[in-house]
């Protein structure tokens, strides 16, 4: 028996729907960072294939979450951390733009490696900040 790619993808973006909709803004910004990992690791591979056309669209992806990210900041409230964020967003942008050019795996992994540092301090919040979110 054969799956149907179609309705499986289908299913998969109506279950992504649901978590995105009832998910909070820490889970939110949780998700954007693994989106984020998976298309560095996909653009790595296709540098490592040799496929241009699959490490731009992944590289792209990135690109276009971390811009999620980096609009996701308040600046105001977050002060120092979130303008040290916000820095580091652009140097990543910058860096996916490189990497892309030149097709470097190595510029990829320097951008994996500074949102994985993210991505762990994010996990690391104290529950109370996580659940006091608006």
């Amino acid at each position: 028996m054969s799956v149907n790619l179609n309705a499986l993808k289908q299913y998969q973006s109506v279950d992504l729907r649901a978590t995105v909709e009832t998910a909070s803004p820490h889970k939110l910004i949780s998700m954007l960072l693994d989106g984020a990992l998976g298309a560095l690791a996909k653009a790595k591979g296709s540098i490592e294939r040799e496929s241009i056309e699959e490490r731009t669209q992944h590289l792209n992806k990135a690109s276009e979450i971390v811009v999620g990210l980096k609009g996701s900041l308040d600046l105001e409230q977050g002060g120092e951390v979130a303008a040290n964020l916000d820095a580091l967003y652009d140097y990543m942008l910058r860096s996916i733009m490189s990497a892309n050019s030149q097709n470097d795996a190595d510029k990829v992994q320097e951008v994996m490696n500074l949102m994985l540092e993210i991505k762990q301090g994010w996990a690391e919040m104290p529950n109370e900040i996580q659940i006091g979110e608006k």
